[in-house]
């Protein structure tokens, strides 16, 4: 009697919640299991046990490489891994046949930043002495400027910030506060921001950035970066991009990495790496243009 693989991953999926894990991760593993089957179904081989082999399962990842990006891959692999390892576990096989296969190398894409004419029409798209022109400008400035997560900019309270020593404090990931700089022109814009607020019919809030609704929420500042973006021709602008540019601009300007990592609350160099990347090569391609070295002969 053979052992279907799709009876084995609903004895997998019960494993799983017994776990406690999340309905996404559940997903994503039962997945490998379902495609992995498909796939020996699509090449006559029955989706049974048997069929769960190296070989097997190295030319389902060959074939899952040519027609997905790596990240998908990556996904795939580490679900049907898991699988094994629980198969290995509940004394079904006897040794994982993803053992020393391994998962595809995912690189980051390059990070895009803005461009100073993006910025300027952004500004452009902003301009106005309206409650709307006038929060989303701050909004617009405080990201750049400081290149806060979106989630700690709608978290600010008007007691965060000091306009006269041009900073203020957030609270980034794992409940750490870390100061942040202003510079002259987003200290104007919070300060023009901060006086027509102060009319606002939500104004006893503590929450900085206000709607007609009440506080500014993640999804609502996610909508105004997209609309002002789009206003200023920019298409699928996110807030997240902002803090690409000023990581960018911070390390092209001279910034150090040290300084960076902090100001960005970042606890390990690989998203320093990440966000590295652009400056390094606009560095490099500095260096390369200043000597200049084809011309020398």
């Amino acid at each position: 009697m053979t052992t279907s693989l799709r009876d084995l991953g609903d004895s997998f999926s019960r494993h799983l919640r017994a776990e406690n894990r999340s309905p996404g991760t559940l997903r994503l593993y039962l997945q490998s299991v379902e495609f992995f089957s498909r796939w020996l179904e699509a090449n006559d081989h029955e989706p049974t046990l048997e069929n769960l082999t190296r070989r097997r399962i190295t030319d389902w990842l060959a074939d899952l490489n040519g027609i997905n990006q790596a990240s998908t891959v990556k996904t795939r692999y580490r679900g049907l891994h898991r699988f094994c390892v629980w198969l290995v576990d509940e004394d079904e096989i006897e040794a994982n046949p993803m053992l020393n296969i391994s998962p595809p190398d995912v690189k980051p894409p390059p990070v895009p930043v803005l461009t100073d004419d993006e910025l300027e029409a952004l500004m452009r798209a902003c301009a106005g002495k309206g409650f709307n022109e006038r929060r989303d400008e701050a909004v617009i400035r405080v990201l750049l400027n400081c290149g806060v997560r979106v989630a700690e900019l709608c978290a600010l309270k008007v007691t965060d910030i000091d306009l006269t020593q041009e900073m203020a404090s957030v609270m980034g990931k794992g409940a750490k506060v870390r100061p942040i700089y202003f510079s002259s022109r987003t200290v104007r814009a919070l300060d023009r921001y901060l006086r027509i607020r102060s009319g606002h019919r939500w104004a006893h809030l503590e929450s900085l950035f206000l709607t007609q609704r009440g506080p500014l929420s993640t999804d609502g500042a996610r909508d105004i970066i997209a609309n002002r973006g789009r206003q200023a021709g920019i298409e699928d602008l996110h807030p997240h991009r902002f803090r690409h540019t000023f990581a960018h601009d911070f390390l092209v300007n001279g910034g150090q990495e040290r300084d960076l990592k902090r100001l960005a609350g970042w606890t390990s160099d690989t998203m320093l790496e990440r966000y590295g990347a652009s400056a390094a090569d606009a560095r490099a391609r500095a260096a390369a243009t200043r000597m200049a070295r084809g011309d020398r002969v």
